[in-house]
């Protein structure tokens, strides 16, 4: 029996993969190809780097061990070795960042057509800025390990917050994220974002306003927007959603610096799956908001916000 009768299977009527005819592939590498290099489509075919998002997402364990000295380190610490500790995982973070930020703002040149403005020198001097600000960041990120203990009794030290609780770890990539975005840089806040959604899906954009005291409980689900302003001692459940009012089709660049997302004041509680949503949107401080509540317009301080109890049916042998 010929290959053509019978193949490796068995299967009479087809040819084993090995001779079947593959003139097709070079007509799809030129569609392909005249796709990528008219820029009908999206591609990176570019003589500048762009960031690696594999080097971004180590800048975040190479945080951890800066601003959690002794959690996320292979060698154990004492106070004779802190400072050699940190000069040297500083260094080396500066380093890298200086070289992430260096392809960012050379990519974001290149594809808005902007003349050259001296990268190098100029990421090496925003990473110089953005190392100034970690001690401000890590004081923050202290009173949020100060906010989880105090609303989750479950929480037994601050060792068990910074090891294993998602919601801390989504708001320390924030608070990362937070300060490249608020210095201009492109790309490199989003990725850190994206990365922490993998980890928790916990979805805060980077250019949300967030203060201190910070507390997401549980976290899964949790979507904070770009324009979203939350004050101090804030408590989020699981699945609540601080988002935009559905947008007319092609106003996204129209409204792209508009405020869209809500406000929430001084130490406001907010339960699972509740949504609020709209720019215009103000959740008054010291208020609650129930659980699964759909709110589009502004409450006052010291507000409950509640849903009626759901009439329960139950259905058993004797009912």
């Amino acid at each position: 029996m010929s290959l053509k009768e019978q193949d490796s299977c068995g299967c009479e009527g087809h040819a084993p993969p090995s001779v079947l005819e593959d003139d097709y592939i070079p007509s799809i590498v030129s569609q392909l190809a005249e796709g990528f290099t008219s820029k009908k489509w999206s591609s990176h075919i570019e003589p500048v780097p762009i960031p690696s998002k594999e080097e971004v997402v180590d800048l975040v364990l190479q945080a951890q061990r800066i601003m959690f000295p002794g959690y996320f380190s292979s060698t154990m610490l004492n106070p004779s070795s802190l400072e050699y500790h940190l000069g040297y995982n500083l260094t080396i973070f500066l380093r890298n960042l200086s070289r992430q930020l260096s392809s960012a703002i050379r990519h974001d040149c290149f594809r808005h057509n902007q003349p050259c403005s001296n990268c190098n020198a100029r990421s090496h001097e925003l990473a110089g800025r953005f190392i100034r600000g970690l001690p401000a960041i890590r004081e923050a990120l202290e009173s949020d390990i100060q906010a989880t203990l105090d609303g989750d009794p479950a929480a037994r030290n601050a060792d068990e917050v910074i090891f294993s609780y998602p919601g801390f770890f989504a708001v320390f990539v924030y608070r990362l994220a937070h300060a490249l975005f608020t210095l201009g840089i492109p790309v490199l806040p989003r990725i850190l974002s994206e990365y922490a959604y993998h980890r928790t899906a916990i979805d805060i954009h980077p250019g949300a306003d967030i203060g201190e005291s910070f507390f997401i409980d549980h976290g899964a689900g949790v979507v904070v927007g770009q324009t979203c302003v939350i004050g101090d001692r804030v408590r989020l459940y699981q699945g609540v959603t601080l988002g935009a009012l559905s947008l007319p089709k092609g106003a996204g660049k129209k409204l792209r610096d508009i405020k869209r997302h809500p406000t929430i004041e001084d130490d406001v509680i907010i339960y699972a799956n509740a949504t609020i949503l709209g720019g215009d949107t103000v959740v008054g401080a010291r208020s609650i908001v129930g659980g699964n509540v759909w709110l589009t317009k502004s409450i006052g301080p010291d507000t409950k916000v509640l849903l009626k109890q759901p009439e329960l049916v139950y259905i058993g042998k004797n009912e």
